[in-house]
């Protein structure tokens, strides 16, 4: 038996959503375009040629979706600002348009007693932005805390629970090194330049935070994930250590004050140009926790040529693993105790609060019923790891699913389906899957 109550009574239970995903309406009231509006509109770069144009047209059908969280019995809805929707330009005029839709968004969820939670930065970087260098300009730092100073005194009296960024490592790295996600660039100098600007951003957005919201909450999210050694043989190991240092510790242990972690990847020494005079005293913040999002595992062996770090993925499919999922990843549940037991390591995560962790399986409505019964055990399996963590001393205080509803999944389009509400997208019917039901009911056996 797994139930709610297990986690105990004041651990949180909802849902993690992204601005460009799910509201569509990408140019209407006043917003401007972002670098996901501008590739996902270049051919070639999203399976199906889909767009985040219309998306779940949560824009228009908020108040709607907010009603089946509640039907689910989830009391918080992670979700993202769009930057351009608040600074069309990226800077400059502020939209009041886009800053009214958040309040009526804030307004919704506060009355239906869900708890808002914001997420400042979903990837979705203000094109105009982009055309002037993005997060490899170092100027971003200014554009970034203005952009935070704006949305913490606008909405900072009603929402107390704040995220800085969702997953530096994924907007970084497939962003500016493999080129697969917006802004679609392939560039080492110019992910070392991002990846230290971020890290500046990071605790510079959490100060203003902290002045701007009385009594606010403060994390950032991370991509993380247990990373195996294929083999016990000396270079494979390497190979292993740095994929972790890339995937797991270097978005983090600046934050707590430790510095990049070169001893894990040499070539982070290529940071050091873009590190100005007194940047490493701004890179420390102390985040009042800290969301991990894992879905799998990651098995590295050592590579005879270096496509990035002299590393390469044993995918799923060759290991033969007995589950993957629709985006070609393992079930590996025992990767979420694991990677939650590798950052409680940490003298200084007080906190930790799972703030995505999911699936994509093949959903298909029969007679108005979406039986997911494969994603109810890969809930159920996961979270016994969840609470193997809690039940051994980590302080987990919350779950948040990925996601509400089925959306824009960036370079795979539409195709995979993490929700727990089914979208018809050509009639934007809802529908709450079996796993919605599972949660609603605070679990089963």
């Amino acid at each position: 038996m797994l139930s709610k109550s297990d986690f105990g009574k004041d651990f949180l239970w909802g849902v993690a959503t992204a601005s460009y995903q799910i509201e569509g309406s990408i140019d209407v009231d006043g917003k401007g375009p972002s670098i996901w509006d501008t590739f996902s509109h270049k051919k070639g770069k999203i399976k199906n040629g889909d767009t985040g144009d219309i998306a779940c047209d949560f824009y228009n059908r908020y108040e709607a979706d907010l009603d089946l969280l509640k039907a689910m019995n989830l009391k918080v809805f992670r979700f993202s600002i769009s930057w351009s929707r608040i600074f069309p330009e990226g800077t400059g005029n502020v939209n009041q348009k886009g800053l009214d839709f958040y309040h009526k968004l804030i307004d919704a969820c506060l009355a239906r007693d869900i708890q808002p939670w914001i997420t400042l930065y979903h990837w979705d970087l203000p094109q105009t932005l982009q055309d002037k260098g993005g997060w490899a300009n170092r100027e971003i730092i200014d554009w970034f805390c203005n952009y935070v100073e704006t949305c913490t005194k606008a909405f900072g009296d009603k929402v107390k629970n704040w995220m800085v960024f969702n997953e530096p490592a994924v907007f970084c790295i497939l962003g500016h090194v493999l080129g697969i996600h917006a802004p679609g660039i392939k560039s080492i100098p110019k992910f070392m330049a991002a990846t230290h600007h971020v890290c500046v951003c990071q605790g510079e957005a959490g100060r203003i935070i902290r002045q701007n919201v009385p009594n606010a909450n403060i994390g950032t999210t991370y991509s993380c994930m247990h990373v195996e050694a294929a083999s016990k043989s000396l270079n494979d190991l390497k190979a292993a250590r740095r994929m972790n240092a890339l995937l797991n510790r270097l978005y983090i242990e600046p934050a707590l004050g430790m510095g990049y972690p070169t001893n894990g990847w040499e070539a982070l020494s290529r940071l050091e140009p873009f590190i100005k005079d007194n940047d490493l005293e701004k890179l420390p913040f102390d985040f009042d926790f800290i969301g991990l999002q894992n879905y799998t595992q990651m098995v590295v062996k050592a590579a005879p040529a270096p496509p990035l770090m002299w590393a390469l993925e044993e995918s799923p499919q060759k290991r033969k693993v007995s589950e993957i999922t629709e985006m070609g990843w393992e079930v590996y549940p025992e990767g979420m105790y694991k990677i939650i037991k590798q950052f409680d390591r940490y003298e200084k995560v007080n906190q930790i609060i799972i703030t995505e962790n999911g699936a994509a399986f093949k959903d298909t409505p029969i007679n108005g019923r979406v039986q997911d019964l494969q994603r109810i055990r890969f809930f159920r399996n996961y979270l016994r790891n969840v609470l193997k963590a809690k039940r051994e001393g980590v302080n987990i205080t919350g779950y948040f699913v990925w996601t509400l509803m089925d959306n824009f999944e960036w370079a795979e389009g539409y195709h995979p389906r993490f929700g727990l509400v089914y979208i018809d997208y050509e009639t934007q019917e809802r529908i709450i899957k079996d796993s919605g039901k599972w949660f609603a009911r605070g679990f089963d056996i």
